[in-house]
């Protein structure tokens, strides 16, 4: 049976399995040392009985007043074991409000990464805004920059009474990166 538990600086060395893929946005260890020292009550990780990693979700907290909420960094499952509601387990662990009391949780997701939208979706997030050039890793798009958009979805906690932290036409809403901090 496998084990979610803490996600340790050791950890590092083996999550190539579940990094190399193409929906997976990698970073620098520097990146994941900073998570992890800054908020090591968001980082867990999902192992098998062998000790393989089997995936990672990486979150923060952020904001102020009614912006204050958890941001989902990073999750991401290696391929091999897709489609055992790893990720739900773990996104579950950020939405949780016990740790930072936020009004919602958000994420940023590629516009054509259907089925991370849809498994959204069905756990509750919706589409808060459409994020131009938040992305861009994906080669020289037009413009010769590279460029691809990402949604921003939100799920509303449990502090978030009315409801402000979402809207029921966020595709229709679009901005800039250098606008979404």
């Amino acid at each position: 049976m496998s084990v979610l538990r803490s996600f340790k600086a050791s950890d590092l060395f083996k999550f190539n399995n579940v990094n190399l893929d193409i929906w997976t946005e990698t970073y620098d260890i520097g990146f994941y040392l900073y998570y992890l020292s800054r908020w090591p009550d968001l980082c867990y990780v999902q192992e098998a009985p062998s000790g393989r990693m089997m995936g990672y979700v990486i979150g923060k907290a952020e904001g102020q007043n009614t912006e204050w909420h958890g941001h989902v960094t990073a999750i991401t499952v290696a391929p091999e074991y897709r489609r055992l509601s790893l990720a739900r387990k773990m996104m579950s662990l950020l939405v949780s409000d016990k740790h930072y009391r936020g009004f919602f949780v958000d994420l940023f997701v590629r516009c054509n990464n259907f089925i991370a939208i849809n498994l959204y979706e069905g756990m509750g997030y919706s589409v808060y805004r459409r994020v131009r050039e938040y992305y861009g890793n994906l080669g020289v798009g037009k413009g010769g920059r590279d460029e691809e958009d990402a949604f921003d979805m939100r799920k509303p906690l449990s502090r978030d009474i009315a409801q402000r932290s979402i809207r029921s036409n966020g595709r229709d809403i679009v901005v800039n990166a250098h606008d979404v901090s």
